[in-house]
């Protein structure tokens, strides 16, 4: 008998495949795995049914130019149009404020999610649990255009909507916060120059008199003294300037269809994973009583 040239036997997984086995497995326990799927399905529905539907809304804005608001307005010289809509890192950067703790603090305290998600204040790891819950229900994401989409999940449609506008609101009110303390801390160092260098001036003017190079260093002072002072005085009208940093594109709304759970998919994802499960037990009980015979 020459060697090598064995057929595979039936049942084996070559290209000689015995597709009578199958045929043969499924006669034996179609029954089983109807009746298996049947129960899985009634099951997975009523699991489904239990599960309490939840409502998406959205809001969409546009960052605008996060450039300084008063060097638009009062610098001829400025090329950027304040009007104009943010780049990209405006996009990254109201996507971190949105995120941000603060905000989640504000929301929270706002609307009092925890009572509101029916988290006790005196439960275990309160904290953990109540930021996990507006996690899973609160995103922030960038759109395909540079804009940022809120969306909010909750029970109530109009929740949903009413947390997804208040938090586009409060956007304003962080970015105004971080550009005043920021504007602030910078105008009081600025005055603090100023005023040390209009102090170098007055003692060089004293001394200037038949001397060119004193008077050149004093005009050259003069001129950075009104630069510094251009640069106060819009430091300043930052410090004070409450504009909007945001272009709303979409208001949220009460949604009038839930977002989740999708139910169909829970039935059939329970009814075939039940299936399939089944089928490998039976294969493996098939296999052990092919050994014991």
């Amino acid at each position: 008998m020459e060697q090598g040239n064995h057929p595979e036997q039936p049942g084996t997984f070559g290209n000689n495949y015995d597709h009578q086995a199958s045929t043969r497995f499924f006669r034996r326990w179609w029954k089983v795995l109807l009746i298996v799927f049947v129960a899985a399905a009634i099951v997975s529905l009523v699991v489904a049914m239990l599960i309490k539907p939840l409502y998406k809304s959205s809001a969409v804005i546009f960052p605008t130019n996060s450039n300084r608001m008063s060097k638009a307005i009062m610098d001829y010289h400025y090329s950027l149009d304040f009007m104009d809509y943010g780049i990209e890192r405006d996009c990254e950067y109201a996507i971190q404020i949105l995120s941000s703790k603060r905000m989640q603090k504000a929301v929270c305290d706002h609307f009092n999610l925890a009572e509101h998600y029916a988290i006790p204040a005196d439960q275990a790891h309160f904290q953990y649990k109540l930021d996990k819950q507006y996690k899973s229900n609160i995103s922030v994401k960038r759109t395909d255009f540079l804009g940022v989409e809120i969306g909010v999940l909750d029970q109530d449609p109009q929740w949903a909507a009413d947390i997804a506008n208040y938090i586009a609101a409060m956007y304003d009110t962080l970015c105004h916060d971080i550009h005043h303390d920021r504007a602030e801390s910078a105008a009081a160092v600025m005055t603090s120059v100023c005023n040390e260098m209009e102090s170098d001036i007055d003692s060089l003017s004293q001394t200037a008199a038949g001397s060119k190079w004193r008077s050149d260093l004093v005009t050259e002072k003069c001129r950075e003294l009104a630069d510094l002072q251009t640069r106060a005085t819009q430091t300043t009208v930052d410090k004070d300037l409450e504009v909007s940093y945001k272009y709303i594109v979409d208001q949220a709304t009460p949604a009038d269809k839930k977002a989740y759970p999708k139910r169909l998919l829970i039935v059939l994802a329970g009814s075939l994973g039940a299936v399939v499960v089944t089928i490998f037990g039976l294969l493996i009980f098939a296999k052990r009583e092919e050994e014991e015979a």
